[in-house]
């Protein structure tokens, strides 16, 4: 396992158990569970220079808060959006996106599932290489 060369707060993790989601490797950390009380998750997800999400969508919506290094962020129909330490994505219910990393950087962000335990994901097709560049 690649340790990032980026300076983040929380441990980068594992190798993502949902990698078969993804395109190049991702690493999670599980910060805080879905509970009764609180209705959300979090977890840190640590993204290699080209590595990114498939298409995806949340029933319940979705938060992105940005650590550390350069990430892209595209709503199904819209420009992708450049992504820096300290942006915050707020991503409405069901809509269609992907995120990761920028093609030479690694990317790290805090992903803040809400409206738990109702928000469902719903992954889609990989994001094609054309879609990314």
């Amino acid at each position: 396992m690649k340790k990032a060369p980026i300076d983040t707060v929380f441990e980068q993790g594992e190798p993502n158990p949902y990698g078969k989601f993804f395109t190049g490797q991702t690493y999670l950390t599980r910060l805080s569970a879905n509970d009764a009380v609180w209705n959300s998750s979090l977890a840190n997800v640590t993204f290699e220079p080209g590595a990114r999400t498939n298409w995806h969508k949340h029933s319940g919506g979705q938060i992105l808060l940005v650590l550390s290094g350069e990430g892209r962020y595209q709503e199904r129909g819209k420009e992708v959006q450049i992504l820096k330490k300290g942006d915050v994505v707020r991503i409405p219910l069901n809509v269609e996106h992907w995120h990761g990393a920028a093609p030479d950087s690694w990317f790290t962000h805090i992903s803040v599932e809400t409206n738990l335990p109702d928000n469902q994901t719903t992954w889609l097709e990989p994001v094609s290489d054309k879609e990314y560049k």
